[in-house]
């Protein structure tokens, strides 16, 4: 619990304080974050789950914000290409593979050896979702091909 609150205020900090971090990152954590909690709530009815607690809703949030902030700051470094092709394939394996990583190291700090959620995967996929922030635009690809 202690993890969650102490990473869950350096997430609060990195939204308010980074100029990347705008309105259109945090709407993308919100809504990230209802969907599992939706997701784990009707888990807990059809399936049987264990009922979310609260600590769990704050570590899905804490989760979803550190996996967007990653993939804002990746696209920063290399913008998602406007064309679909062989680089946005590289770009992704190249994102997600470090982010499943990351995420399995938060799993065992905030969760634990007896995780209930699949945090790693979880934040392997906000990653994804925000790694489309920043988008190269045409004129780049002119100046990049010749």
């Amino acid at each position: 619990m202690t993890w969650t609150i102490i990473l869950g205020g350096f997430a609060v900090v990195l939204y308010l304080v980074h100029p990347w971090m705008n309105i259109h990152a945090f709407r993308k954590v919100i809504g990230i974050t209802l969907f599992l909690e939706l997701f784990y709530l009707l888990g807990h009815y059809i399936m049987e789950w264990p009922f979310p607690t609260p600590i769990v809703l704050l570590q899905l949030l804490v989760v979803s914000g550190f996996g967007v902030a990653l993939g804002v700051f990746f696209s920063q470094l290399w913008p998602l290409p406007p064309q679909k092709g062989f680089e946005r394939i590289l770009r992704t394996f190249l994102l997600v593979i470090p982010a499943l990583g990351f995420g399995m190291g938060l799993q065992v700090l905030l969760q634990g050896a007896h995780a209930t959620q699949a945090i790693y995967l979880i934040f392997a996929m906000a990653a994804w979702l925000g790694s489309g922030h920043f988008i190269r635009k045409e004129a780049e690809m002119k100046n990049i091909a010749g």
